[in-house]
């Protein structure tokens, strides 16, 4: 079984009297420590399904199963446990909180779980070093570069050792050895922790990092790229 499941995959949303569906029928499967990069124009449906992965958002059509658990039947609380479990997002322009250290913004996700301070400084601590931000822990976001603010990122992503990490453009604000440093990362994170990992670029060099690139065209894959092991099965 793979570790997610689209069948029949759509979200539909309404704008006033236009109907919107940038995700119509998609059917997908990814295996776990699986490395995919999502392609395509802007409106295609990449960041929808991302997020639908992710358990932000909930499709208003077909199936979307992880680890064996159709997560759209997911109560709000429900889903919001299984994502702080599961799921680690990183995001393009980082989303840290400005009037928090490295340190405490790595520490977030973990102030959902019932653990001492002791048992947070030694996830955090860990989380740091794999990222190599650990000199950077006192310090604010305004006092960190860009490649580093996306290191504490990625760090606090995978602070809660989840199984899957969505990542939206994780280099997209960043300049080329920055880029390269935190897609140097992201592999690591997959080979050697063998984490799921889901990136939606633009760009094809990073795309070139995943084991497949699926393009999307209007809520549809219209083409499968393989780069390396098969990992992913787009469902006929």
């Amino acid at each position: 079984m793979a570790l997610i499941e689209c069948r029949k995959l759509t979200r539909t949303y309404r704008r006033g009297q236009i109907e919107v569906t940038p995700i119509h029928n998609l059917d997908l499967d990814v295996e776990e420590g699986s490395f995919l990069a999502l392609m395509g124009p802007s409106g295609s449906g990449k960041t929808t399904l991302l997020n639908l992965i992710a358990g932000i958002d909930r499709p208003t059509g077909g199936e979307l199963v992880i680890d064996g658990h159709d997560i759209a039947r997911f109560s709000r609380s429900q889903l919001a446990r299984w994502r702080s479990e599961y799921v680690g997002y990183v995001f393009q322009l980082y989303n840290l909180v400005p009037t928090l250290t490295a340190y405490e913004n790595v520490e977030l996700p973990l102030l959902l779980h019932r653990l001492s301070r002791s048992q947070r400084h030694r996830k955090v601590a860990l989380a740091m070093e794999l990222v190599g931000i650990v000199d950077r822990a006192p310090h604010f976001p305004h006092q960190l570069s860009g490649g580093q603010e996306q290191r504490v990122a990625i760090a606090r992503a995978i602070v809660a050792d989840p199984r899957i990490l969505v990542a939206d453009e994780p280099t997209g604000d960043l300049d080329a050895p920055s880029a390269q440093a935190v897609l140097a990362l992201l592999t690591r994170l997959n080979e050697e922790l063998g984490k799921t990992i889901i990136m939606v670029t633009h760009d094809p060099k990073c795309a070139a990092r995943a084991h497949t690139t699926l393009h999307l065209e209007k809520g549809r894959l219209v083409e499968s790229e393989q780069h390396a092991k098969e990992a992913i099965h787009v469902v006929a």
